[in-house]
């Protein structure tokens, strides 16, 4: 039992958060990248995201693992993206730093998906058994590509007022 749940109930419930905070966090970022911010979607995707990783340090285990480091990674800058998207509204240079961290947030995440899919899906375990074959090599280095593409994308792009409304004020 884990917080009252069967490990079973409660792994799936890790899931979930974890499924909601990937696909929020996606919709967030292609916000981003066009400039919009997504309130409700962004409270969705932080929550989430910062669930997930607290959950995450319930598992029984018996010794500080990868995931642990990750998950406390995870915390400091869904902190961070938190703290500059609430306490400071996103002004000045905390704009970047709250785009940066959300960005980082939810790699991290996808990067647990990705070693998730090669743990506990059977093809891609047959592909790399140990993590360390050239296809999971590979998946990483793209999702890493990816991240960073969008990422730099979405902090060039994201203001704190569409550049269209800007526009339309000035004229």
């Amino acid at each position: 039992m884990v917080f009252g749940m069967t490990l079973a109930t409660y792994t799936l419930f890790h899931v979930l958060l974890s499924l909601v905070g990937l696909s929020s966090g996606f919709v967030v970022l292609f916000g981003l990248i066009t400039g919009r911010k997504l309130e409700n979607w962004t409270s969705l995707f932080l929550m989430t995201t910062v669930l997930t990783s607290l959950t995450g340090f319930g598992f029984p285990v018996q010794h500080l693992m990868p995931s642990h480091v990750l998950g406390t990674l995870s915390l400091i800058v869904l902190g961070l993206a938190i703290f500059a998207r609430y306490a400071r509204r996103v002004s000045g240079a905390w704009r970047k730093t709250y785009v940066i961290s959300a960005t980082i947030a939810l790699y991290f995440n996808s990067f647990v998906a990705v070693v998730q899919t090669f743990e506990k899906v059977p093809a891609f375990k047959a592909l790399a058994p140990t993590q360390s074959e050239p296809p999971f090599v590979v998946a990483q280095l793209a999702v890493l590509a990816l991240f960073v593409t969008l990422g730099s994308l979405a902090t060039i792009r994201f203001r704190e007022t569409p550049i269209q409304a800007a526009r339309s004020a000035s004229a």
